[in-house]
C-alpha cells in the first residue's frame, strides 16, 4: 500500500488513480472515517478521466497512529507533505465535515500553483462551538456528551451515529441503509481511539475564519439546511461571506453525509464547478427521497 512518511515519522497512506497528466481531485474525509468515505467520488471522477487523491488523515484509517499532532496544523501539514511527495499541481481540493476544515487551512498554507479550486460539503468552517463571538454555534456540553460516549463505549458510539443523525437515519420516513451504518462503522473503528477522542476538539473549536478569508481560488460550498451535524446556519452561509470567491448551493432534505446517499447531486455540482457539465437541475432548493 502506498503512504508517505511526515516530519515527525507518521505514515499517512493514500489513493492514487488515474492518469498522472489528468487533471487532480483531492478528497479529504470527515471524523472519524477514511479515504474508503469517498469511494463513489472516487471511482466516478476516474471514469470521467481524472486523478483522484485521497489520503487517511493521521489517526484514522491505514494511517499511522501517533499521540501526538491530532490537530488542524498537522493536519494540513500533512497534506502539504502529500502535495509535494505527489507533485500535485492545480489540484481540486473537496473536504468533507471536518475534511471541509482540513481543506480551508490546507488551500489557505499552500505552496503557489498546487491549489486551482475547493469543495466544502457539509463542513466545519467557520467555527462549530458556540461562544460570546459565535451564538448561533452548537453548545460545548454537545461536545462534552460525544468524548464521554466514545470513552464510556467507542463502538457502540460509532453505531448510534452512522444509524442516526450522520445519514438523517433517525427521522421519519427515511429507511436506514444498513450498508451505509456498517461501512461508517468499520471505518471508524479503523483508527485509534485517542484520534478519535481528539479530534471531537479539533472539528468542534478549531476557529478557520482567517483561513476562509485568505484563501483566492473559487470555493463551492454545499450545505442542506437538514443537516444534524453540522448546522446550515452556522456553517455554511457564514463561510461563503468570508470567502473572497465562494458560491453556496443549498439543498433541503439532503443528511450530513450527502454525498454518500446522493452522490448523483454532488457529484454533479463538483463536475459542473469544475466546468465540465451543467449543474443537475434537481439541485437548487431540491426535495429529493432520503430512502
Amino acid at each position: 500500500m502506498p503512504f508517505i512518511t511526515t516530519d515527525d515519522g507518521t505514515e499517512i497512506f493514500y489513493k492514487d488513480w488515474g492518469a498522472r497528466g489528468a487533471q487532480t481531485i483531492v478528497f479529504h474525509h470527515g471524523w472519524p472515517l477514511s479515504a474508503d468515505d469517498w469511494d463513489n467520488q472516487l471511482l466516478f471522477f476516474r471514469a470521467k478521466g481524472f486523478r483522484v487523491v485521497a489520503h487517511d488523515r493521521r489517526g484514522h484509517g491505514r494511517s499511522g497512529q501517533p499521540d501526538t499532532g491530532n490537530d488542524m496544523d498537522t493536519y494540513a501539514a500533512d497534506v502539504i507533505a502529500l502535495a509535494r511527495a505527489l507533485d500535485l499541481k492545480d489540484a481540486i481540493h473537496v473536504g468533507h465535515s471536518t475534511g471541509g476544515g482540513e481543506v480551508a487551512r490546507y488551500v489557505a498554507r499552500a505552496e503557489p500553483g498546487r491549489v486551482s479550486k475547493a469543495v466544502l460539503i457539509s463542513a466545519i468552517p467557520p467555527v462549530m462551538v458556540k461562544s460570546d463571538t459565535n451564538p448561533g454555534g452548537t453548545p460545548i456540553e454537545v461536545f462534552d456528551g460525544f468524548r464521554t460516549a466514545l470513552m464510556a463505549n467507542r463502538s457502540q458510539f460509532y453505531l448510534d451515529v452512522a444509524s442516526g443523525p450522520f445519514y438523517n437515519f433517525n427521522k421519519p420516513g427515511v429507511e436506514p441503509i444498513q450498508g451505509l451504518i456498517d461501512n461508517w462503522w468499520r471505518q471508524g473503528m479503523m483508527g485509534g481511539a485517542n484520534a478519535g477522542y481528539d479530534c471531537i476538539k479539533v472539528f468542534s473549536e478549531t476557529d478557520l475564519t482567517e483561513d476562509l478569508k485568505q484563501i483566492d481560488v473559487p470555493v463551492l460550498v454545499i450545505h442542506s439546511e437538514d443537516d444534524q451535524v453540522v448546522p446550515y446556519a452556522d456553517a455554511g452561509p457564514l463561510a461563503v461571506k468570508l470567502l473572497r470567491n465562494g458560491t453556496l448551493k443549498t439543498y433541503q432534505g439532503l443528511p450530513h453525509g450527502c454525498m454518500t446517499t446522493h452522490p448523483d447531486l454532488i457529484n454533479a455540482d463538483i463536475l459542473a464547478f469544475i466546468g465540465k457539465e451543467a449543474i443537475s437541475p434537481q439541485a437548487e432548493n431540491a426535495e429529493p427521497a432520503l430512502a
